[in-house]
């Protein structure tokens, strides 16, 4: 497969229950991680757009799946996690979209397990993890904000979060910053990768 033309990008679809899911079929490309660990913001970046990916003022306010096209390639922005248990209607209709998501038989080719590089691996990041491991579902985990840490301090903290989360030598990491654009071309290459497949 040629290298994807980022900038042709438009939203297609936005769902808010597993019912209101598109057909699945087409290649997708899964964006997931805690509710302000920047995924719009790295989102964007990819897209080499300032505001297609909407960034909410509140974190946990993106309550719909939105799928995004680039050349017959559906990437996925998922609703935040760690927000979406402020309340048990909220809590059941998340369990359900995401649920609905990743256990209905889509054609998802990677998730991006985005992941908040500054802090210490957090128990609802190890639920995710664990969560695609044991879907078996190939994924890659994308360290953010790494424009806060020196460069050596962010590989230190890249090699310890990744050692933290057990993660088999197979599962790709790569540390990005939506701000300096850090990663994003590595980011880019691990995405192709995985449609090649």
């Amino acid at each position: 497969m040629a290298k994807l033309n980022y900038n042709l990008v438009k939203i297609t679809h936005a769902a808010g229950t597993s019912a209101q899911l598109p057909k699945p079929g087409r290649p997708e490309i899964a964006f997931v991680g805690r509710s302000n660990v920047g995924k719009s913001s790295i989102m964007n970046k990819l897209f080499n757009r300032k505001s297609l990916v909407k960034v909410s003022s509140k974190p946990g306010k993106t309550t719909t799946i939105n799928f995004f096209a680039v050349e017959g390639v559906d990437f996925v922005d998922l609703p935040g996690y760690g927000f979406a248990r402020v309340g048990g209607h909220d809590q059941d209709r998340w369990n359900e979209l995401m649920g609905g998501y990743f256990e209905g038989g889509r054609n998802i080719r990677l998730v991006v397990a985005l992941v908040d590089i500054r802090h210490d691996m957090m128990d609802l990041d190890e639920e995710m993890v664990d969560y695609l491991l044991k879907l078996e579902l190939p994924f890659c985990v994308a360290f953010t904000k790494a424009d806060k840490l020196s460069k050596s301090r962010a590989a230190q903290q890249a090699q310890a979060l990744a050692r933290q989360f057990t993660l088999p030598s197979n599962v790709p990491v790569v540390v990005t910053s939506a701000t300096s654009g850090i990663g994003m071309n590595e980011l880019k290459t691990t995405i192709e990768q995985a449609l090649r497949g």
